[in-house]
């Protein structure tokens, strides 16, 4: 006879104990693969960058090292160089890119892995039910900027999730180094930067942070080295911080006119937004812990050598801070094109469970912010929906667990 309690019994364990997260994780790991095979086999590949991607490679790979100089398609390369040695590798494995349906395989291990990944992160942090992660494989939009468009925003960012992973685990010295390895690919892993200077400075103390600063930019000197002799073009093209983005691509901007759009004004007026935010959780919220900024700074300034923080950082802690930092940037980001929602896709339950939100509020941040997403030409609604729901997020993670919900229930314990 069909025990029906038992059933619930094991579902139970395995939506609500820390114990069976990575047994749920596994199903989830599993029936995504599974899924995103059927993608690959029934829904038709878009062609955007693929061909562009490859028909850079092939000048690279015939001996041009000029940035400048360097195009397909669709533009010139804008990348920097570990996106041109990954991508001469893909050219080789794909034919020149021919086997799309090979480089389709490529990127569906690559989102796997990335999923894989994710799930660590959630694991190693805690601080959310496990039936959170079965939010993770439902998003449309990530799977086709995965194996139907093949964008290499996918490269970086599963190689920052590694570098998040172990900077969470205290491994600074190849948290670093990875984190240089995603640079490497997509300048846009900048956005982690603040995070991780907060975390080095106050576990690491002064030296030691700048050591792993001069670090990485050694790792882009060592990666970009075969255009050594044409240094200005590549640093324009690669790290090209006044890139001005077309308005008909933009997914967060629409519901301002063009013409504001296109304002510097108006682009300064983000980048200083984003200072501001970015300033104010370093003031108030990330240095917490250590009993204010004002105390780690000058620690870090009295002894150099020595943490400027006297808490011990959790994993918790930190991912919660490199991902927020994250956030904030995507936030106040001058154009977000939808390859972009890669950046953060799968880090949003996570930051959703740093919120004292309701559940169902939650829930519904997160459905918005996937609605907006799909909605393609984007309009004045699905952008407006976007920022308000990122908007939420920010402020939901400074009123509720920015230094991650470990330290809030630390504190908590000891007034009590």
């Amino acid at each position: 006879m069909y025990d029906f309690s038992s059933t619930v019994a094991l579902a139970r364990d395995l939506l609500f104990n820390p114990n069976s997260f990575w047994r749920l994780a596994f199903l989830i790991i599993l029936g995504d693969a599974v899924l995103t095979q059927l993608i690959i086999h029934f829904v038709p590949y878009t062609e955007i960058d693929w061909e562009t991607y490859m028909s850079q490679v092939e000048l690279y790979i015939k001996g041009v090292r000029d940035y400048s100089l360097i195009t397909g398609p669709t533009g010139p390369l804008v990348y920097p160089a570990g996106h041109v040695h990954i991508h001469e590798l893909l050219y080789n494995i794909t034919n020149a890119g021919s086997d799309k349906y090979l480089a389709q395989q490529i990127y569906a291990a690559l989102y796997v892995v990335s999923l894989a990944l994710s799930c660590a992160l959630y694991s190693q942090a805690g601080g959310q039910p496990n039936w959170v992660i079965l939010l993770l494989p439902l998003s449309k939009r990530l799977h086709s900027i995965y194996v139907l468009r093949l964008f290499n925003d996918t490269w970086a960012v599963a190689a920052a999730q590694i570098a998040v992973f172990a900077y969470a685990r205290g491994l600074d010295d190849i948290g670093t180094l990875l984190f240089s390895a995603a640079l490497s690919i997509k300048m846009s892993v900048l956005l982690y930067l603040p995070g991780i200077l907060v975390v080095l400075l106050r576990r690491r103390g002064l030296s030691t942070m700048t050591r792993l600063v001069v670090t990485m930019g050694s790792v882009q000197a060592l990666i970009a080295l075969p255009f050594r002799e044409h240094p200005l073009p590549y640093l324009k093209n690669a790290f090209d911080l006044s890139r001005v983005f077309l308005y008909e691509w933009t997914v967060n901007w629409r519901f301002v006119s063009e013409a504001t759009f296109l304002d510097a004004t108006f682009a300064k007026s983000l980048l200083l937004a984003h200072a501001v935010v970015l300033v104010a959780f370093g003031l108030f919220k990330w240095c917490r812990p250590d009993g204010g900024v004002l105390k780690v700074i000058e620690r870090a300034l009295r002894h150099p050598s020595y943490p400027a923080g006297r808490a011990p950082t959790t994993a918790d802690e930190v991912t919660t801070i490199l991902l927020t930092s994250n956030l904030i940037g995507i936030l106040f980001a001058r154009s977000l094109h939808y390859q972009f929602y890669s950046w953060y896709a799968q880090q949003l339950p996570f930051l959703a469970w740093r919120t004292p939100y309701p559940t169902l509020m939650k829930l519904s941040i997160l459905a918005a912010i996937e609605y907006a997403w799909n909605i393609f030409p984007s309009t004045v609604y699905s952008s407006a929906i976007l920022c308000t729901a990122n908007t939420l997020l920010v402020v939901g993670i400074w009123f509720g667990y920015a230094s991650g919900r470990h330290f809030v229930s630390s504190a908590a314990s000891k007034t009590e």
